[in-house]
């Protein structure tokens, strides 16, 4: 059996299988046109992008594929609507919106006739983002990386919210493999989004030492931490994260000059600033986002060699005798 294909708005992909818009600069051009030229949907991440910079990584990915591209914009983002709005304006075939519910999107999503998807936690926040016109909703559980909406494992809160809402449901959250895939669609929904795993791409933009201490963590590894934004978090005990988790983190020089990223931020640190450094191979001083099951993955693969193999373990799982 093979995989079923997917359709949000009037975008259909050949996979039903969606990147995650992993931030800060993980998933950008390169990312996002390797997974759509496999026949997923790439995305680009906004957070810690300026419009300019966001334009110049969506007209990238258009010049390298003709697939789905889509981008992931936090709703707690100061510009958020700057960054919707230059998305719109280069065609982007569908935006994805988290950390927070914003109705404004899904009108300026329905002028445009550009599918609006927001990351849910909850039956209620599902049916509300129908209500407003979300095209598909992507339900995230608590083994998912960087900011949670909930605690709750992804198969407990998944066939609630299919069953809630008439739009495809997205199922996010400790997917690796063919096999996670299969038990996504039993219950319902109609494709699944990967991160983790497809940070440990050869694509991905973040830096050696990055991608090195992504795979040498151990489940151990994984801890919560409490973002500036009010949210918690998921990522990967680093010397950063020891001072965090202490209430010793160090406020950077650099909020003399606050360009103010987020709407509402404790100042406590800077994420930003801890993100940018990891992405950029500082990992020490720095945060890695990463989900709850990064322990398993112990590679870096072509995105074309991580595709293939989802694909072939989902039909070897259907074939499984039960």
């Amino acid at each position: 059996m093979n995989l079923p294909k997917l359709k949000i708005g009037d975008k259909i992909a050949s996979l039903p299988i969606i990147q995650g818009g992993m931030a800060v600069r993980i998933s950008l051009a390169p990312l996002a046109a390797a997974v759509a030229n496999e026949g997923g949907i790439g995305v680009i991440a906004a957070s810690g992008l300026h419009p300019p910079e966001l334009v110049s990584h969506i007209q990238q990915a258009k010049k390298m594929t003709n697939g789905i591209i889509g981008v992931n914009i936090m709703v707690a983002l100061s510009e958020f609507a700057e960054l919707i709005n230059v998305s719109i304006r280069e065609k982007v075939d569908l935006i994805i919106a988290g950390a927070g519910f914003s109705r404004d999107v899904f009108k300026w999503g329905r002028e445009a006739n550009i599918p609006i998807v927001p990351i849910v936690s909850s039956e209620r926040v599902a049916k509300l983002a129908e209500r407003f016109g979300a095209s598909a909703v992507i339900v995230e559980g608590k083994e998912a990386g960087g900011h949670l909406g909930t605690f709750d494992s992804l198969f407990s809160i998944l066939p609630g919210i299919v069953k809630a809402v008439k739009i495809p449901v997205i199922a996010a959250g400790g997917i690796l493999y063919g096999a996670d895939i299969k038990k996504a669609l039993s219950l319902g929904a109609s494709g699944v989004q990967l991160g983790s795993r497809f940070a440990a791409s050869e694509e991905s933009s973040a830096a050696p030492e990055w991608k090195e201490a992504f795979i040498k963590a151990k489940k151990e590894d994984v801890v919560i931490i409490e973002s500036p934004v009010g949210m918690p978090g998921r990522a990967i005990y680093t010397p950063f994260v020891e001072l965090l988790l202490a209430g010793r983190a160090p406020k950077p020089k650099t909020y003399k000059k606050c360009v103010k990223c987020l709407k509402d931020c404790k100042r406590n640190y800077c994420i930003i600033d801890a993100l940018v450094r990891a992405q950029q191979g500082d990992v020490e001083n720095g945060i890695v986002f990463a989900g709850e099951r990064v322990g398993e993955i112990n590679d870096i693969l072509p995105v074309k060699k991580i595709i293939q193999k989802l694909v072939d373990e989902f039909k070897a799982s259907m074939t499984e005798v039960v």
